[in-house]
């Protein structure tokens, strides 16, 4: 079994602000190649290869696997940039590339057989619990056809999950999630097509009776009791996070990309806009001004929350304290608000731009389309968080633990 090289922990290390501005600077290109993006229905390779040079994929993974081991706010700014230049692109980047960070999760096991011999290999996933799986000795056997496995064709292994069947009759459900190589599935690439995020390349998975190995599984219940195999070896403050917080944002955070590149293109339209019927000019219309001063500040202050409740939560890492199950839910359900209310702020100015504002051609329809479409992620969906957010501040444990 391979195992993690040793190397001066610093070496080589880009700075936070060298990551986001090596991601800003990306954002000219991606723009430029989003058409292309979009009709591929996948993130294109050579703009793989320059996230892969940028150092981006590492910015989570443990640094005795090559990686950076930085603190989240630093993936999520990288993730922000990428997005307001194509939001598929950002979006893609937050699955995988937040990918490192739950196989640090994993027994060192299945950490050696993916990255010890490329510590650049990248991982896909989709997590619903679709898989048929049987119990046998060493592990499982494990079947199942999944969809929406973000950027897999770029993959060489993926994150599969699946309900364990209980050991005894009656026993409590144990979702896991279960980690395969290239070879032991495939890939359906002709299922997706949809209205918006088309660029990320989240196809399907099939799998067709394959064996598991018990160390290439990882528990929910391991990730929500923050007590995973992985941390044995990765023992540092960011691997002490529950897995849920750090998920749930990187399906959101694209959305403040997306956002800001919907902002901008309205702010482009209504500086030369001058109404066919009414001859007056956008530039001058009160009530448009509203709607995006209402769009900007809004997006600014769920984009502060984001940072400081990864500030606390790290701080709170770093004292090696627990967690409170109060901040866990409170956290997780303001990740859930994000889009959603992204897509009424961009709604209410997208209807203040007239007929400009609906070609195709037009700069704000894609981000217009891919936040619409983030809003199917059941992350995104505030529904699943709000009994737990009121449960914890009442001393109740949650009802729903992927938090």
């Amino acid at each position: 079994m391979a195992t993690a090289f040793a190397h001066d922990v610093d070496a080589g290390i880009p700075s936070a602000a060298q990551l986001v501005a090596r991601a800003r600077a990306m954002i000219p290109a991606l723009k430029a190649r989003a058409r292309a993006c979009i009709a591929a229905r996948d993130v294109p390779a050579e703009t793989i290869a320059e996230m892969q040079e940028a150092g981006f994929f590492r910015i989570l993974q443990p640094r005795r696997w090559g990686g950076y081991e930085m603190h989240p706010n630093v993936f999520f700014e990288v993730q922000k940039a990428l997005a307001e230049g194509c939001m598929s692109t950002g979006w893609m980047y937050g699955v995988v590339g937040c990918h490192p960070y739950e196989l640090a999760l994993f027994h060192d096991h299945a950490q050696a057989e993916v990255w010890g011999g490329n510590t650049g290999m990248l991982v896909s996933s989709t997590y619903q619990p679709v898989g048929k799986v049987t119990r046998v000795e060493g592990g499982f056997r494990l079947s199942g056809h999944w969809g929406f496995s973000t950027g897999s064709v770029h993959c060489g292994w993926v994150l599969l999950g699946a309900m364990v069947p209980p050991e005894t009759p009656g026993g409590p459900p144990d979702m896991r999630t279960f980690l395969l190589p290239r070879s032991d599935y495939t890939i359906n690439r002709d299922a997706w097509h949809v209205f918006g995020l088309q660029g990320t390349g989240s196809h399907d998975i099939i799998v067709d009776d394959v064996f598991v190995p018990d160390y290439r599984t990882h528990r929910a219940v391991d990730g929500f009791l923050c007590q995973n195999p992985g941390q044995a070896e990765n023992d540092g403050p960011l691997y002490r996070l529950p897995w849920a917080q750090v998920f749930v944002r990187s399906v959101s955070t694209a959305a403040f990309g997306g956002a800001r590149a919907a902002i901008n293109a309205a702010m482009a339209i209504m500086q030369s806009r001058v109404s066919t019927n009414t001859g007056k000019a956008s530039k001058a219309d009160p009530i448009l001004h509203a709607a995006l001063a209402k769009a900007i500040a809004q997006v600014e202050e769920m984009e502060t929350t984001q940072r400081l409740s990864f500030d606390d939560l790290m701080a709170i890492a770093e004292r090696g304290e627990p967690i409170p199950m109060q901040k866990r839910a409170m956290y997780t359900y303001q990740s859930s608000m994000v889009v959603r209310r992204i897509v009424d702020l961009v709604d209410d100015v997208m209807q203040l731009l007239g007929g400009r504002a609906i070609y195709t051609s037009s700069d704000i329809i894609q981000p217009w389309l891919d936040l619409n479409a983030a809003r199917a992620h059941v992350a995104n969906d505030p529904a699943n968080r709000t009994g737990d957010v009121v449960g914890t501040m009442l001393g109740e444990p949650p009802a729903f633990n992927f938090l």
